[in-house]
């Protein structure tokens, strides 16, 4: 089998990776779970499976014993994040596979009040949750909505470019990091001197690129971007842990004056096995919010995310309930993906 071949079926076969071992069975992803391919591809056949797709310039990069992240396109149009590493003296792949279009509100079942957050004229909006939860793609429905619906100037930054967004109404500059710009933050600086007015930042990772990036909120621009986080509360805690301490009280004050809005997010295998879908938790910011943020109350947000449900906000395990209620998700896989299980078992 070649590698177009592989990824061709497990496209049909609705998985979201495919994992390459140099040594053992091909590993596909299926709405959450890992399922081993027959037969077990040689030695000889893995590695050709790794290396046919890549440029010279890749190999003789992973040849040199470093891993490398990227995104490419097959001669199908399929579209690919991936990664290539070593493990055990051998190579090691995984590929994200990508749609091939990127999907609306409707598709991955955005809460309304995340939809509206696209309409913000300025501020910082986050997508969070853990890896694999389909936070870049709702970053690009959000990015696709206003291209659709509103004349701005976007400019992303990713590592790496993983959708590609065609002129629409909207002009847009996808900046790559490591080919078109060194990192995010010196991205997100430069940026403020191209007149953009949405700035969609890949992921808030360090320090450096948190602080431009509430900069750039601050200065009237809308920010869209992510974070490894589990809950709205454990997200502005990030935030605020990252600046030194004697920089925090300062960034509370900021944060609480530009952010809009943090969806946390985490896909769940659905009851009748047709795929997965999305439980969130919403926050929308106003006044009791940004005042806990300032007055570093965090421990206080998730009571008010509970009293916010006329402004569409929500807790992830209220959302689980609803989905279980609902027949979408099993009670037991809701129970897995709680943050709290004993609170959400006090729900039934």
């Amino acid at each position: 089998m070649d590698f177009l071949s592989l990824i061709q079926r497990a496209k049909r076969e609705g998985c979201s990776d495919v994992h390459i071992t140099v040594g053992t069975h091909i590993v596909f992803r299926k709405f959450g779970e890992l399922e081993m391919i027959e037969p077990k591809p040689t030695i000889d056949e893995a590695e050709e499976l790794i290396w046919g797709p890549l440029t010279d310039e890749q190999y003789e990069y992973i040849k040199s014993g470093k891993d490398l992240d990227f995104a490419m396109m097959l001669p199908d149009h399929t579209r690919l994040r991936a990664n290539i590493y070593h493990q055990r003296n051998n190579l090691a792949a995984s590929y994200r596979l990508l749609q091939d279009e990127i999907p609306g509100f409707d598709e991955l079942l955005v809460p309304p009040a995340v939809r509206k957050l696209v309409n913000e004229p300025r501020g910082l909006v986050l997508i969070t949750g853990p890896t694999g939860s389909g936070k870049t793609t709702t970053l690009a429905s959000m990015i696709d909505c206003i291209n659709k619906n509103q004349r701005k100037h976007i400019i992303t930054i990713e590592d790496p470019i993983e959708y590609l967004y065609p002129y629409s109404k909207c002009m847009i500059h996808q900046r790559e990091v490591g080919k078109d710009v060194d990192n995010f933050s010196d991205a997100l600086r430069s940026s403020l001197r191209e007149d953009p007015d949405v700035i969609l930042v890949g992921e808030m990772r360090d320090y450096e690129t948190i602080k431009a990036a509430i900069t750039a909120a601050e200065t009237g621009h809308l920010v869209l971007s992510t974070l490894h986080t589990s809950s709205a509360a454990q997200t502005i805690e990030r935030i605020i842990d990252a600046y030194p301490p004697h920089g925090q009280a300062q960034a509370r004050t900021q944060l609480a004056n530009v952010l809009r809005g943090v969806a946390t997010q985490v896909l769940i295998p659905r009851s009748d096995r047709q795929g997965m879908i999305m439980a969130t938790e919403v926050l929308i910011n106003n006044e009791a919010i940004a005042n806990q943020i300032r007055d570093n109350k965090t421990h206080q947000i998730q009571s008010s995310i509970q009293g916010g449900a006329s402004l569409g906000m929500h807790t992830m395990n209220a959302d689980l309930k609803r989905l279980v209620f609902e027949g979408k998700i099993s009670y037991e896989n809701a129970l897995t993906f709680s943050p709290n299980p004993k609170e959400f078992d006090s729900l039934r």
